[in-house]
Order: structure tokens, then C-alpha cells, then sequence
């Protein structure tokens, strides 16, 4: 990058990333993972790719994880307040000058569609070789699958280079060595965990997490891998199947609740009717019934009114 994109990018992540205590808190959802592995290594270092200003490594300062990163851009560096925490440099370099499983845990948030298809294959094997038995590879990328984010969202960056289905990131961790992956869809809707909350037809297209996230293991002993079972058997957020699947569900339901009310008016309205018949019966009954009588009223009244 040269000095002019280099202050672009920069001002575009301050516009539409979010703030230092929004991002803070969404990267709050890989704490139980760290917390986990640092049970295992208790001197344990994490190292993020593609660091950018610096929200994770300062979040696991907080919780006294040590942590650095690496980011091409100069100015995302100098923006870091803790700037001996952060390394100015290509990624992919950085991971082939470290030894073989030196690190605990390697981290790259929002990097993967920024690389070409052989350079993120690159950065997962090394990344492999990096970690540690039981080590972990978190990679968190736009998520397609929400269809306002694919055919729209994506494309705000001018730097990204393709999106990533998350069935092909997760088959390429596997595919290199990992021993397994997670699948976990970010910032989604938070109503949709209420399986009663109305879903409009704009929310099938927008409201699926925005962000997926992989997290690979590396294969380690059986005690320390059992102690991340739960954490690996956590579903997180919803598919764009299983929201458009509920939104059909209920649109099917209302459906059949008009079809029923229509059913029920029907009934009423026949009950109107029958009302409204049966006493246009009546009338014409009493109008024979009384016609003799009023018309000898009228003739006494004549006879009355001609003397």
C-alpha cells in the first residue's frame, strides 16, 4: 500500500468498523476459548494477523494474556497506543520467520477475504506449523450467507478480494491438518433467539450474522483436547435456511389463522342471513295476517270523515 491508501483505509475502519469498546466487546465471545487454552499453557502467547488498530490485543492485555500483533499499514500502527505490542510487516513473512510450534494461539480478524485463495492457504499451513498440540486458529471473515452483506456489504471495502463460504474455509483448515473446526455466526439479529419474534421477508435477507468465524485445533493430548468439547459442541447463531425456514412457518400459520377467521365469518354471516330471512318472512306474514284488518280501519275513517 502506498501512503494515500494507507490514510484511506484507515479513516474507512474508524467510519464503518465500530469503536474501540464495540469491537472490544464483540471479540468478547473468544475469551472462554483463550481462557481454555491458557489452563493448558500458562504462559501462553497469542499473536494477531492483521491486527489493525489493535482492539484484540488490548482486550487480551485486560486479561492478562500476552499478546502481539502484525499489519502492513503503517497507520493502523501508529494509531495503537501500545505500539511495542505491534509490528509493522507482511503477515504471511512474519508466520515463516517463527519456529515450529512456538505459539498457543493465532488469530486474524477480517484478513481472509482481504487475501488471494494461495496466500490464505499459505497462512493456515504456517499457521498449523506455528501452533502448539491443542493450539488454536481463529479466522473471522464477512459472512455471505447474509444476503445483504453478499450482494452489497461486502463490496464497501475496496480491498477485498473475494468472499469466503464458510463450508470452504472450514474444509480448508481441515484439509491442512487440523484435528477439527467450529463454525460460529457473529452479530446476528438479537431477537431471532426468540423463536416467537415476527420475521419480515427483509429480515430473511438481513438478518443472518453479518461475520462467521472458524476456530481450528490442532490435534493435542486427549485431556487437554476433552477440555474444549463444550466449547466446540456450542451452536452459534442461525442459518439463512433456518430463518427463512421460520419466517415460511409463520406466514403458513398466519395463513391458516385468516383462513380460519374467513371460515368463522362465513358462519356468521350465514347466521345474518338466516336472521334476515326469517324475519322478512315474518313481516310478509303480519303484513297478510293485518292487510283485512287495516283495510276496514280505512273504511270506517272514510265513513266517519264523509259525515
Amino acid at each position: 500500500m502506498n501512503n494515500k491508501i494507507d490514510n484511506f483505509y484507515k479513516a474507512f475502519e474508524d467510519k464503518y468498523r465500530g469503536s474501540n469498546e464495540v469491537i472490544k466487546n464483540r471479540l468478547s465471545i473468544y475469551l472462554p476459548y483463550v481462557k481454555t487454552i491458557n489452563k493448558i499453557y500458562t504462559e501462553m502467547r497469542c499473536l494477531d494477523l492483521g491486527c489493525g488498530r489493535g482492539e484484540w490485543i488490548e482486550l487480551l492485555n485486560d486479561h492478562s494474556i500476552n499478546a502481539y500483533g502484525v499489519d502492513l499499514n503503517p497507520q493502523m500502527i501508529h494509531a495503537y497506543k501500545n505500539t511495542n505490542k505491534v509490528i509493522v510487516g507482511d503477515v504471511i513473512t512474519h508466520l515463516k520467520s517463527l519456529p515450529n510450534e512456538s505459539l498457543e494461539l493465532i488469530t486474524g480478524f477480517h484478513i481472509a477475504e482481504h487475501l488471494k485463495f494461495e496466500d490464505l492457504y499459505t497462512l493456515i499451513e504456517e499457521s498449523f506449523r506455528v501452533l502448539k498440540s491443542s493450539g488454536l486458529l481463529i479466522l473471522e471473515t464477512p459472512n455471505t450467507e447474509n444476503l445483504t452483506v453478499g450482494t452489497s456489504g461486502f463490496y464497501i471495502d475496496p480491498t477485498h478480494i473475494r468472499p469466503i463460504p464458510m463450508l470452504q474455509l472450514n474444509f480448508l483448515t481441515e484439509h491442512i491438518g487440523f484435528y477439527r473446526s467450529q463454525i460460529l455466526r457473529l452479530q446476528q439479529w438479537e431477537a431471532l433467539s426468540d423463536k416467537t419474534t415476527p420475521i419480515s421477508f427483509y429480515q430473511v435477507l438481513n438478518g443472518v450474522s453479518p461475520d462467521y468465524a472458524i476456530i481450528s485445533q490442532k490435534k493435542g493430548s486427549s485431556t487437554n483436547m476433552k477440555s474444549f468439547d463444550e466449547l466446540f459442541s456450542i451452536k452459534h447463531g442461525i442459518s439463512l435456511e433456518e430463518i427463512a425456514d421460520r419466517q415460511f412457518l409463520q406466514q403458513h400459520d398466519l395463513y391458516n389463522t385468516l383462513k380460519f377467521r374467513l371460515i368463522e365469518l362465513e358462519a356468521i354471516n350465514r347466521s345474518h342471513d338466516n336472521f334476515i330471512n326469517s324475519y322478512s318472512a315474518s313481516i310478509k306474514v303480519i303484513n297478510f295476517l293485518t292487510f283485512p284488518i287495516t283495510k276496514v280501519f280505512k273504511s270506517i275513517k272514510k265513513l266517519i270523515t264523509s259525515e
